[in-house]
Parts: structure tokens; C-alpha cells; sequence
């Protein structure tokens, strides 16, 4: 008997890939602490490496994390580690250097709730099935928006930027959900909590169909940079049937053709220390 699948299962979005999320933060001291000797992460070896920048290595997406006054996301960013475990232990042994910064974490069970030192929130997950075969990634970002507003977001993904897009629950309140790539997702979750002013902050998406939706916020009077061949940006999500606006973080849209799309990422094993060395064991040999 020949097998059934379930062809919609390997479908994809116009968003192809959430590639980074870029954050402003004072200190590269301290983030270097917290991203590569708390959470794991690699410092990208090859690009940024001075003192005014510093890309963050996540499996195949990034952090970026520019030198300047700490930006905030206003939300949640979603993180798939190989290990909660030892995630606990290595933020346990970095505490003392991150005191008097707002750095903390929480073990809730499934995941750890982790703060970085100037307030951005990040939930660390195991890997499990709803996050694909990887177990090193940025699986989400979950963006707080206003109440009402979750299902004029994703009209706008889907009508906008062709993405595939619906409303879910999320901790029992809507939200868009948006596809941004193989096994990640944006989400718009709806809350009645003050919102704080967008301060900069943006992420960055690479898409298929790059002139249609470039028209269509044109249309709009949306494109806020015209950046060069391979990228624009746009700022505002604004409902397609109204014009409404609704929330606003910038967005680094590229074009599959850009010089950066599939760069492979050095990702490190954070398990290895000269002390307990493993010849051959340098590199995370994990699936991300």
C-alpha cells in the first residue's frame, strides 16, 4: 500500500527565512556574557567583530547587537537549545557578572524564561516536534500588539507580503500567526498591557516574490529605505482593508539573490571547555 502524505506539510510561506533581530545595547561586555557564555550562542568569527558591533550566531539566524542605547523588543523572542539543563548552569555560573542589570531567568516547566540585562525577553524551549527537526534556532518572535488588532496583521502579511498567515491562541489570547520560514514564525499576540513606544529595533526577512510586495507598500506610501538591489524596509502594518494602523517595527526585507542568503554559521558547541576537552567536539553537532 503506498504511503499518504500530507503534502501541505512541506508548503512554504513568501517569507522564506527570519534571519536576524537587531537590537541596540551599550554594553559588549556584558552581551557577550550573556548571549555566548550564558545562552551558548556563537559570536559570528568572520563579520562585526570590533567593538560596535557584534552578530550573535543562532543555528542559521542571528542577533545583532550594534553599540548604542538599549533598544527593546516588545514581546518575546523564541529560542530552540539543545539542553534546558545545562542552559540553567551556565546562567546560574554568569549571574554575579550581570548583577545590577535587569538579567534574570525562570524554569517554567517546559521552557526557561530568560531577561537579557537591558530588559529583552527570551524564552528558551527544548527541541519537540512544533519546532521542526532543529535543536539550535530562533524558532519565534512574538510581538505585544494592541487588542483588535491580530486579524488586520494578518491580512496584512497575507495580503501584503504573500506570507502564509492565521489566528491562533496564544497563552489564551489571538494572535497572527505569520510563517517567516522552515519551521519559524512571527506572532502578533493581542494584550490589554501598555505597549511602550517603538524605539528602533527591527528584524530582518528574506522573501521569494521581492518586486510584488515592494508595489504593494509602495501603493501603500509604506517603503521607508530603498537600501539597495537586494533590500528595502518598511515600518508600518497598516490593515489592507481600512489602511488602518496597527503596530510598527521596521522590517530589512531581501531578496533571495542578496550576497548574505544561505551563508552558513559557525555554531560552537558550548558543552567544550579546555578543562573536559573532547577532541573533534569544537563544533555543535546537533540538527539547527
Amino acid at each position: 500500500m503506498n504511503p499518504v502524505y500530507d503534502r501541505t506539510r512541506e508548503d512554504v510561506s513568501n517569507i522564506v527565512h527570519l534571519e536576524h533581530v537587531n537590537v541596540t545595547q551599550p554594553d559588549q561586555r556584558l552581551a557577550t556574557s550573556f548571549y555566548v557564555a550564558g545562552l551558548g550562542f556563537t559570536r559570528d568569527p568572520f563579520i562585526m567583530v570590533g567593538l560596535d558591533n557584534m552578530w550573535i550566531n543562532i543555528g542559521r539566524s542571528q542577533m545583532h547587537l550594534p553599540t548604542n542605547q538599549p533598544q527593546r523588543i516588545r514581546g518575546a523572542i523564541g529560542l530552540v537549545v539543545p539542553d534546558l539543563a545545562e542552559l540553567r548552569r551556565r546562567l546560574e555560573r554568569i549571574a554575579p557578572d550581570l548583577g545590577g542589570t535587569q538579567f534574570g531567568f525562570a524554569v517554567r516547566g517546559a521552557f526557561v524564561d530568560v531577561t537579557c540585562p537591558w530588559g529583552n525577553r527570551f524564552r528558551c524551549h527544548a527541541p519537540a516536534p512544533e519546532f521542526g527537526e532543529t535543536e539550535l534556532a530562533m524558532a519565534y518572535v512574538e510581538f505585544d500588539v494592541p487588542p483588535g488588532t491580530a486579524d488586520g496583521i494578518s491580512r496584512f502579511y497575507a495580503g501584503i507580503l504573500g506570507a502564509t498567515s492565521e489566528i491562533v491562541s496564544r497563552d489564551g489570547a489571538p494572535a497572527a500567526s505569520v510563517c517567516a520560514g522552515r519551521d519559524q514564525r512571527i506572532y502578533f499576540r493581542e494584550t490589554s498591557q501598555p505597549i511602550p513606544p517603538y524605539d528602533g529595533h527591527h528584524i530582518q526577512i528574506y522573501i521569494a516574490d521581492f518586486s510584488g510586495p515592494y508595489r504593494r507598500l509602495l501603493e501603500y506610501g509604506l517603503i521607508t529605505r530603498e537600501t539597495d538591489a537586494h533590500e528595502w524596509r518598511f515600518q508600518d502594518i497598516a490593515d489592507p482593508r481600512t489602511k488602518r494602523l496597527l503596530f510598527t517595527v521596521e522590517h530589512e526585507v531581501r531578496s533571495l539573490k542578496h550576497p548574505l542568503y544561505g551563508r552558513p554559521l559557525v555554531n560552537r558547541n558550548p558543552a567544550q571547555t579546555n578543562r573536559a576537552y573532547v577532541r573533534g567536539q569544537d563544533a555543535f553537532r546537533g540538527t539547527y
